[in-house]
């Protein structure tokens, strides 16, 4: 009879948790509600080798959801199989009522890079003055001689006011990019004829060092951001103006200024927001001074690192640079249980940036970028979504990407 007791009794408190359970997961959204979506890491690409390691996406509400928009950060922690670390934190934080936005971007990485030539064209292909070329991330069957290795931190904040009822922030940001233990491993001084790589020249004619970098500066910034949703925007538009300062006072090599200017939009061509054409385009310019190297303008050093598909981070860099980009995201297939599941996309970019060095200016070279993807809803309230895109580019290039939420 006790046994029995028992046995009816955790029953009961089984089937309580049950319906608990099942009575959160129902619960509309409100202030406070958080959703967390940790995901593995895979992925691989030239400049990285296969990439494992793990994510996760919290997103939750600072206000109530009529007046507040949902907040989200992505934390990742990687390896890949050419022995890098990579650590990081990307953040947009919207207060209540979206009085307010925080914008962060910290970084740690163990990690090296390719240093290709700067500009678009056949010269960015260059790794070397000795005519080593790229070849879908080999070297003369020797995939590790062609990369600078260097640990990086960086930290990137920006705060934003709301001004009015429209959408407009204005703010200041600070930045911090430090590099240290730079390792040119295709750099050979003792060969006959001696082995040049774009990095050691380009810090020998502007007087940077070869061992570190650094550039520490603060931005001025506006933003009109009117989407209904970071992680996955069916509707809006964001633009941002970002002016940064660089002084040496500050912690800079050399002083310098830039301009970053971002546009963003999405087209509904049906109503339920099945079939979306979503736009992205941004131009990084070095206004004044001289930029370290690894910080000149380059592909997929946005704060989510995700412009550029197929090529892997910093494949074109240069003084200037422009990028711009389509996606045609188009809901497929749904669940019981999930109206949003299944989706795919069908994705084009092109990308220009300028060598001075080389004479080569913006829009001599365009470098073509396309490709396919399927998204995966794992959170309907967030719509989180995990991507699996495939692309293809020029001189060879493909890649593999797994990403959280949507490129933009």
């Amino acid at each position: 009879m006790l046994l029995l007791c028992v046995i009816g009794i955790t029953t009961i408190k089984a089937q309580d948790e049950k319906e608990k359970k099942e009575k959160k997961t129902k619960e509309p959204p409100h202030k406070g509600s958080l959703y967390l979506s940790p995901v593995p890491v895979v992925g691989a690409n030239p400049a990285f080798g296969f990439i494992y390691g793990a994510g996760a996406s919290a997103s939750w509400f600072m206000g109530e959801p009529e007046n507040t928009k949902i907040s989200n950060a992505l934390l990742g922690i990687a390896f890949t199989t050419k022995k890098q670390t990579i650590i990081t934190l990307k953040s947009t934080v919207y207060g209540e009522d979206n009085g307010f936005m925080l914008l962060g971007d910290w970084r740690y990485l163990d990690s090296s890079q390719p240093t290709w030539g700067l500009g678009t064209g056949p010269q960015s292909a260059r790794l070397a003055d000795n005519d080593f070329g790229f070849d879908d991330g080999s070297i003369d069957g020797n995939s590790e001689a062609d990369m600078l290795e260097f640990t990086f931190f960086r930290f990137y904040q920006t705060y934003l006011k709301k001004i009015g009822g429209n959408g407009f922030y204005v703010g200041l940001g600070l930045h911090i990019d430090l590099f240290n233990n730079f390792n040119d491993q295709l750099l050979d001084l003792e060969a006959d004829p001696q082995v040049i790589t774009p990095f050691y020249a380009y810090n020998e004619q502007y007087g940077f060092s070869q061992d570190k970098s650094s550039l520490v500066g603060l931005s001025l910034n506006g933003v009109l951001d009117t989407r209904d949703n970071v992680n996955n925007p069916y509707t809006g538009r964001y633009a941002m103006v970002r002016f940064k300062i660089n002084p040496e006072f500050l912690g800079s090599d050399k002083a310098s200024t830039e301009l970053w200017l971002e546009y963003r939009d999405y087209f509904n061509f049906t109503e339920d927001h099945n079939n979306i054409l979503a736009l992205w385009t941004y131009a990084n310019l070095s206004i004044s001074g001289d930029l370290p190297y690894m910080n000149l303008p380059a592909i997929g050093w946005d704060q989510y690192s995700k412009s550029g598909e197929p090529y892997s981070q910093g494949r074109f860099r240069g003084q200037n640079l422009i990028f711009g980009g389509l996606e045609f995201r188009k809901h497929i297939w749904a669940t019981k249980n999930n109206p949003r599941f299944f989706g795919a996309v069908a994705f084009a970019n092109v990308t220009t940036a300028s060598g001075k060095e080389n004479d080569i200016d913006l829009f001599e070279y365009i470098e073509p970028g396309y490709g396919l993807g399927l998204r995966f809803n794992i959170s309907q309230k967030a719509r989180t979504n995990i991507g699996i895109d495939y692309g293809w580019g020029s001189y060879g290039t493909t890649g593999f990407f797994l990403r959280l939420n949507e490129n933009f």
